[in-house]
């Protein structure tokens, strides 16, 4: 019998029901190294608020694009409050780092014989993402998929356009073809293969030559099975739980349980509260040893750069430590470097310091005692918590338990 993604996730969630399993710590696994890009920074190095800018703006309208797809594809809300417009086998994987905050990627192949791509990993989102040979000068610098090279490739004659805005970010045609991340292969895995990328894809921000979904399949677009999913119903994970670490000097994703060398102790649970975003309730933020929110509704995203807040949350938490708005750039704030606050976010009633560096994105050129903070504001009613908070803590995420896991990092 052919078992396909959708049985996958019900037999996947009618076990838990019955039985909530355990997530076997440091079950055998794939790692996957990862690496970090390049800050978004002017050539004189001083923060480049127009690319931040383009960075909050391009992290807010997939969020929206995913809420769209949700309501599309199961005819309701993801996020009802939210008023949008509307224009076999496991191990680790090293990262590479992409700063502003940082964005991670690492390698993957596609297609026989296989060619490689760097992807960034990204839990906000759920489709694959690959610049074609077709793509132009918009994909300048970027390793391009050719399907005449691939044995293995199917045109499936379908287009797809990734919108932001009123941008088209990416578009172009749906291909099916072979991924293949550290020994794990993905067959007939649907690809999004770009014929033109926007201003938000080019090298010099995106060093990555693609996007890996790994959010559940009712946020993607075209309904497709991202990527762990797919292996997770052809048999390659030993465990349907993939699991990060961003810190250096090893920073990872591993595939098919956790890696036990990269923690200490026990993991935090907190449940998915709707399956389709990994979103989770924040149970508060403390600010030197203050309460400062509750029940914050967090949307927990490896895609982004910073931790996003809503207007009167960020507001609120900077009041505490006396930040301002940044002149003519009012989403972000800047503090005193001499007066760094101790901030922890509490998830399943365990508190999880950020680190002051981690609350630091920049210092300011003209005054070096002047810090930018790394909690920036938006005009929705949730939070995007990025890599910023995931630089202090190993976080797994569970598809089977419908959960997301936090670890005291070894």
């Amino acid at each position: 019998m052919h078992f396909t993604l959708a049985m996958a996730i019900t037999s996947l969630q009618f076990f838990v029901a019955a039985s909530p399993q355990r997530v076997k710590q440091g079950a055998r696994g794939i790692a996957i190294p990862l690496s970090k890009r390049p800050p978004r920074v002017n050539a004189n190095k001083s923060v480049n608020f127009e690319a931040l800018d383009s960075h909050v703006a391009s992290t807010r309208a997939k969020i929206l694009r995913g809420l769209d797809s949700f309501e599309k594809n199961n005819g309701a809300s993801h996020l009802p409050a939210v008023k949008r417009a509307r224009k076999r086998a496991s191990g680790g994987l090293p990262l590479d780092p992409f700063h502003f905050g940082n964005l991670w990627f690492g390698a993957v192949t596609v297609g026989t014989p296989p060619q490689i791509y760097t992807v960034a990993f990204d839990t906000g989102s759920s489709d694959f993402l690959l610049p074609g040979v077709d793509c132009g000068a918009s994909c300048d610098g970027h390793a391009l998929y050719d399907p005449a090279s691939s044995l293995t490739s199917v045109n499936l004659d379908e287009p797809f356009v990734v919108g932001y805005e009123s941008d088209h970010s990416a578009f172009g045609h749906q291909y099916k073809d072979n991924v293949t991340i550290v020994g794990l292969t993905a067959t007939d895995q649907i690809l999004n293969v770009a014929s033109h990328y926007s201003e938000d894809f080019q090298t010099e921000w995106f060093t990555a030559d693609g996007v890996m979904g790994m959010a559940f399949p009712s946020v993607s677009r075209y309904t497709q099975s991202p990527v762990f999913y797919t292996l997770i119903t052809q048999g390659q994970t030993d465990e349907p739980v993939f699991a990060f670490n961003f810190a250096d000097p090893q920073p990872e994703l591993y595939l098919g349980g956790t890696n036990p060398d990269m923690y200490t102790g026990d993991f935090t649970y907190t449940q998915v509260t709707e399956v389709g975003y990994w979103r989770v309730n924040m149970e508060n933020i403390v600010v030197n040893g203050e309460v400062c929110l509750t029940n914050v509704d967090s949307i927990i995203d490896t895609g982004s750069d910073l931790i996003h807040g809503s207007l009167d949350d960020v507001a609120t938490f900077y009041e505490l430590i006396g930040g301002v708005p940044v002149p003519g750039n009012h989403q972000f704030y800047a503090f005193r470097c001499d007066d760094i606050p101790s901030v922890s976010f509490t998830f399943g009633g365990t508190s999880f310091p950020i680190s002051a560096g981690s609350l630091i994105f920049d210092h300011s050129k003209e005054d070096p005692s002047v810090c930018y903070g790394a909690i920036v504001a938006r005009n929705e009613p949730y939070w995007v918590v990025g890599a910023v908070f995931f630089d202090n803590v190993y976080t797994v995420f569970d598809v089977a338990n419908t959960r997301v896991g936090f670890a005291t990092l070894a």
